[in-house]
């Protein structure tokens, strides 16, 4: 028998493979692979069909991102295919009024 923590992960991906790639898609696959805190401080959205927009919450969270850009887009190719997603673009948050 496989413990749980090694069947949730294929499992997802699994699920994340099929079909279109679709804004709900991108936000799931987007908070297994970077985890909570990061996507509490984040929204995505998918630009250029391939390109995943990130608008974080502050200038530490836009480091992190940064920092950790190469890492994610891998996490995120392995969850919903390696051509679905080509590119991470970091923006600002724009200011309040």
């Amino acid at each position: 028998m496989e413990p749980l923590t090694a069947i949730v992960p294929s499992a997802v991906r699994t699920i994340l493979q099929k079909g279109p790639m679709s804004p709900g898609k991108l936000r799931l696959a987007w908070r297994v692979a970077v985890g909570s805190a990061m996507d509490r401080a984040t929204t995505v959205k998918l630009i250029d069909n391939a390109t995943v927009e990130v608008t974080a919450e502050d200038l530490a969270w836009r480091r992190e991102v940064k920092r950790s850009q190469a890492m994610i887009l891998s996490r995120l190719q392995d969850l919903v295919g390696a051509t679905s997603l080509t590119k991470i673009k970091i923006i600002a948050r724009a200011a309040k009024a």
